[in-house]
């Protein structure tokens, strides 16, 4: 693995039952509170934020090999990437991963293709990014 950047980090499970558990004590110093009802609702959030953090990491992470670059759910076979300085990048051009545009918090990086095409390849840290495909790409 030359270059690996994770969509998202696993700390936001801890949202859900610091919430409740915020809620509980707060609830306890008012009045009656309901242990089993802040439980559920810990357990809920949680769920909810496995799921959020589950879909960013497949999503928003980007890895590059020797054989590939992979940006979210899609993969691009290094072989394929013929250039990826001084490229300009086209309106239109397709963004790799499947979006509308480079998630939020990320550079896009045009990279040509050998068929002559364009894409947007993107990454937190372009400069770590393409100094690893620097090692890969010849040309």
């Amino acid at each position: 693995m030359l270059y690996r950047e994770s969509g998202s980090s696993w700390w936001p499970l801890v949202w859900g039952p610091g919430f409740a558990v915020a809620g509980y004590l707060i609830e306890l110093i008012t009045g009656p509170a309901s242990a089993a009802l802040w439980a559920i609702v810990g357990l809920v959030l949680t769920l909810c934020a496995v799921l959020w953090v589950n879909l960013r990491v497949k999503t928003g992470s980007v890895a590059l090999t020797t054989e590939e670059a992979q940006f979210g759910r899609e993969k691009l076979p290094v072989a394929m990437i013929q250039a990826f300085t001084d490229v300009g990048a086209p309106t239109g051009a397709k963004v790799l991963g499947g979006g509308w545009s480079v998630p939020k918090g990320t550079t896009a990086m045009p990279l040509r293709l050998v068929d002559g095409t364009v894409v947007l390849g993107w990454a937190r840290d372009p400069e770590a990014f393409l100094a690893a495909l620097r090692r890969v790409v010849r040309g």
